[in-house]
């Protein structure tokens, strides 16, 4: 049995989250919260008094905008959950005693949103809308790979700026937002480009752009990938996990030549790549 390394969930596991919660927790009530005695979690309780009125995702961060004119942001770190727990659940109770609850908010029926978080790697944050001042990732994230300024001529001129390793800048999230380790890998070894390139021409960069959103794509259809840690709100693990083609599948054929697969370590990241196909 492969053992997979803790990932942070990248864009389609908070994205998945995000679809799931929305419905849950749009224009409910805030009225009372509780945090885990840390910088990275007190902020929570500020958001007492405040309605949800939608959530939104901005790379790997989720935003819930209050009626007040502040967003309360979270960001999962590697095994931050996020689920609704209602009043009349005979778990319930089970929230208060658990030891990696980091910060629930309670609404006027007694219902909790609860982020649970064993690692305490993820944040909370409640901001003035737009004001990310003290979260210089989220302010400096380049375009969503979804979205129309996501082009493959953006994408090869935003790498041409710097001779950091390909996989490297797209961890860095300014050239693209919400790619972490696995998507990154995936899309690498559909774009037949070695991790550790350091340019690319213009063709590679379209193939690189087609094979990102490909990759995302594929794990938004299977609800994120599931190989530890991550659930959706409902609890629920994802499936990419039984669809990925390259990561944490070094030592096993190549899905397209056959050759044994590869582990490296670039700039600090595991990396799993094809030294036939990704020369």
């Amino acid at each position: 049995m492969t053992r997979y390394p803790r990932a942070v969930p990248e864009l389609p596991e908070v994205e998945t989250i995000r679809g799931q919660l929305e419905p849950m927790v749009s224009g409910r009530q805030i009225v009372e919260s509780w945090a885990f005695p840390s910088g990275k979690f007190t902020d929570a309780r500020t958001a007492t008094g405040a309605a949800i009125e939608g959530i939104r995702r901005r790379g790997k961060y989720l935003l819930g905008d209050l009626d007040d004119g502040r967003e309360l942001i979270v960001h999962l770190g590697m095994t931050g959950q996020l689920r609704v727990v209602e009043a009349h659940d005979p778990m319930a109770g089970d929230v208060d005693a658990d030891s990696f609850t980091r910060a629930w908010w309670r609404f006027d029926d007694g219902d909790r949103l609860v982020f649970r978080d064993v690692r305490r790697f993820g944040r909370i944050a409640v901001v003035d809308a737009g004001r990310y001042d003290g979260l210089p990732t989220l302010a400096a994230l380049g375009p969503e790979p979804f979205d129309p300024s996501f082009t493959a001529a953006g994408l090869h001129a935003a790498l041409a700026r710097s001779s950091v390793r390909i996989k490297t800048q797209l961890l860095g999230q300014r050239v693209v937002a919400g790619v972490g380790n696995i998507y990154a890998d995936e899309a690498l070894w559909a774009a037949k480009i070695n991790p550790s390139a350091r340019t690319l021409s213009r063709p590679r960069a379209a193939a690189l752009h087609a094979a990102l959103i490909e990759a995302l794509s594929a794990g938004l259809r299977n609800r994120g990938t599931t190989l530890r840690d991550y659930r959706g709100a409902d609890g629920e693990a994802g499936s990419n996990q039984h669809a990925l083609n390259c990561y944490g599948r070094a030592g096993k054929p190549c899905r397209r030549c056959g050759a044994p697969l590869r582990r490296k370590v670039v700039d600090a990241r595991g990396t799993t790549w094809c030294p036939t196909c990704q020369r």
